[in-house]
């Protein structure tokens, strides 16, 4: 039996968690978790090397260079193949840092909804909206406005 994976560290949560081309309606997908694009971002945007990057989301430099090259391939699938590429799940916990991850994860997808029901509300207009289950209302837009909601 494999030993469990370490939970990743990371300190970033995209606005946009699903690209397709340009067109397209339905294809195959292409999926990059949460921990993979925390590593290509790191590595590739941020310009780190692999040893601080590592040392950063709390894994050991092989394990962050084995998920920076299936994070890559993945990419260069969707790009080559036109395939969506889906950013969802993996092992992690949402650090304080940048981004739109401001807060502590919870558990192993990340959480940060609160639960159903409930509204979503504009900080600038004060607009609300109904919650979207399964959606966090940092990624809903206000409809009047069209800055992202909070959780009321």
């Amino acid at each position: 039996m494999p030993r469990p994976r370490i939970t990743r560290r990371i300190r970033f949560a995209p606005g946009v968690t699903y690209f397709r081309p340009r067109g397209a309606v339905r294809l195959a997908e292409s999926l990059l978790t949460m921990d993979e694009l925390e590593a290509v971002r790191l590595n590739d945007y941020e310009e780190m090397d692999q040893e601080a990057a590592a040392k950063k989301m709390g894994i050991s430099q092989p394990t962050f260079h084995r998920m920076l090259l299936s994070a890559r391939k993945q990419i260069a699938d969707a790009l080559v193949n036109g395939k969506a590429i889906k950013i969802k799940g993996g092992v992690y916990k949402m650090m304080p840092g940048r981004g739109l991850g401001r807060g502590p994860g919870r558990g192993r997808m990340g959480g940060f909804a609160a639960g159903p029901g409930g509204s979503c509300i504009c900080p600038k207009c004060g607009a609300k909206d109904v919650h979207q289950i399964g959606v966090p209302c940092y990624q809903q837009k206000c409809p009047k406005c069209g800055s992202s909601m909070k959780r009321e």
